[in-house]
C-alpha cells in the first residue's frame, strides 16, 4: 500500500515562501512520476508542478512558473515543492500525488496515489 503524507503548510504573507514535502512510503518508485496539485474552495483541483523520479524532467503550470519549483530525494523517498513570492491566489489545499505509470501527466485522473493534503494559505 502506497501512502504519500505532506507536511509544510501555514500561513504566509504575500511575496513569502514555504516549502511542502510528500513523503512516500509502501513502494519502490523508481518509476513513478510525482506530481503536486491544489484545490482552492469552490475551484476544480488542478495541476501544480510535475517531476519524473528517475529522469528529473520537471513540469509547472503557467501560473507558478518562475516561483515554483519541484524536486526530489530519491534516497528519502520524499518531493519537494519549494514555493516563492506566493500570492493570495496560491491559497488553496496542496496535495501530493503518484503515478505508478510515469507519465508525468498533468491530469489528476492519471494519478493513483493521494495524500491527504496540506493548506496553504496567503495572506494580502
Amino acid at each position: 500500500q502506497v501512502q504519500l503524507v505532506e507536511s509544510g503548510g501555514g500561513l504566509v504573507q504575500s511575496g513569502g515562501s514555504l516549502r511542502l514535502s510528500c513523503a512516500a512510503s509502501g513502494r519502490t518508485f523508481s518509476r513513478y512520476a510525482m506530481g503536486w496539485f491544489r484545490q482552492a474552495p469552490g475551484k476544480e483541483r488542478e495541476f501544480v508542478a510535475g517531476i519524473r523520479w528517475v529522469s528529473g524532467i520537471t513540469d509547472y503550470a503557467d501560473s507558478v512558473k518562475g516561483r515554483f519549483t519541484i524536486s526530489r530525494d530519491n534516497a528519502k523517498n520524499t518531493v519537494y515543492l519549494q514555493m516563492n513570492s506566493l500570492k493570495p491566489e496560491d491559497t488553496a489545499v496542496y496535495y501530493c500525488a503518484a503515478d505508478r505509470r510515469g507519465a508525468g501527466s498533468s491530469r489528476s485522473s492519471e494519478y493513483d496515489y493521494w495524500g491527504q493534503g496540506t493548506q496553504v494559505t496567503v495572506s494580502s
